[in-house]
């Protein structure tokens, strides 16, 4: 079979490259080069490693600001998504997994149509035998992520609800210690507890004020934590799942893998669940304005995350989402009539402070070197954002 722009190879089966596309062999295997430019640098990833030692080597990096950026524009994705559930929830439309099926179907529309171009019908076909039953698995955490979270919006407030990231956390700490190997730093551990102690410092401003809450039942309040504890629960387990498959796949690849069968399980799941909400929900143009606003916000968020989880970590992307608590009630002042608190400022600086402590003490790739992968990131895929690019390619931006 002859290539298209030699993405696919049947009679060779080989691995290689042609116009600096990355090809697949007859079992789905990449070449291990995402953008497959050839090598442009001479130093390992051990050697640059070794170059630049000190307690702020990583913060003096470009690297570290994109990542602190990109960081925050998470968190007003997020702030944007919590903010279009409440107003579905107040216009009485609140149906959780139909509500994210748009998202996964337009992350399908981008990047699965982009994969496909890339690896051709059997080429795709053949990837999908050896790498499929994992992005089923991880596309099931994050759509029931995606449910439990937005389910949670019918019972408990919105700042209650936010709280998740807390949890997700301590998921996350846990499983990349047992499962990836990931070793955390000192700096690293005190950077999450400033984090944490910045959010600390938001909800006592919260209780000495009495203000920006709800008047919700006790039952349902208990009901809406729970639901929004779960969800924080299978947004860990996918968190780190979907750092390790960035690591050694392709960006496109997994968020489109992500869209297809997050669509499948998430299609499935709002027609059995979602009936009856269905039927009773309020269906103006407010309402549809409202999923327009959250599915474009989601679809960006999915789209910036993975260069988190490849410059950053897990762990990282999850301190950075302490501050959509701030950047909600932000909006909450002016949408929501909330009042804002003196202590929030402080509270945002705190967290931002943790974020840089979290990287103090680190080497020049920061959290982009990912131990599972080798000294020189041998088993991982040369990407946007990977130490192996960097290493490859010195002077990229990302």
């Amino acid at each position: 079979m002859a290539s298209r722009d030699g993405h696919y190879r049947e009679k060779t089966g080989a691995v290689g490259r042609v116009d600096g596309v990355e090809e697949m062999d007859g079992n789905g295997n990449g070449n291990g080069n995402e953008s497959g430019n050839e090598n442009d640098g001479e130093r390992t990833v051990e050697e640059m490693r070794e170059e630049k030692t000190g307690f702020l080597a990583y913060i003096k990096t470009r690297d570290f600001w994109i990542l602190l950026v990109a960081g925050q524009v998470l968190a007003l994705c997020l702030t944007a998504t919590n903010t279009f559930t409440t107003f579905l929830a107040n216009e009485g439309t609140s149906i959780p997994a139909f509500q994210s099926l748009f998202n996964y179907i337009l992350l399908s529309l981008i990047y699965l149509s982009y994969t496909l171009y890339r690896y051709g019908a059997k080429g795709y076909a053949s990837f999908q035998l050896k790498w499929g039953w994992k992005y089923i698995l991880l596309s099931f955490c994050d759509v029931e992520g995606n449910y439990f979270t937005v389910l949670a919006y019918r019972y408990t407030t919105i700042l209650s609800a936010t709280l998740i990231n807390f949890w997700a956390i301590v998921i996350v700490v846990v499983i990349s210690f047992l499962f990836l190997k990931v070793r955390y730093h000192w700096t690293q551990m005190l950077g999450i507890l400033i984090c944490i102690g910045g959010l600390g410092i938001l909800l006592a401003s919260d209780h000495i004020t009495g203000a920006n809450q709800y008047t919700v039942d006790a039952g349902d309040q208990l009901k809406g934590d729970l639901f929004a504890l779960l969800g924080a629960t299978f947004y860990g387990l996918a968190n780190v799942f979907e750092e390790f498959m960035l690591s050694e796949r392709p960006l496109y690849e997994v968020v489109g893998q992500l869209g297809q069968w997050g669509t499948v399980i998430n299609g499935v799941q709002a027609a059995i669940f979602d009936r009856g909400s269905f039927r009773t929900a309020v269906w103006n143009a407010a309402v549809g304005g409202y999923l327009t606003g959250y599915t474009l916000a989601l679809s960006l968020f999915y789209s910036t995350g993975p260069l988190i989880f490849r410059m950053g970590s897990a762990a990282f992307f999850n301190i950075s989402l302490l501050t959509t608590n701030f950047w909600g009630v932000v909006v909450g002042v002016e949408v929501f009539q909330l009042s804002i608190h003196f202590m929030y400022p402080i509270a945002f600086v705190c967290i931002i402070l943790g974020q840089v402590a979290y990287f103090l003490g680190r080497k020049v790739f920061g959290d982009a070197f990912k131990p599972w992968l080798g000294k020189n990131q041998e088993k991982g895929v040369s990407g946007v954002g990977t130490a192996k690019r960097r290493a490859e390619r010195p002077g990229v931006v990302v």
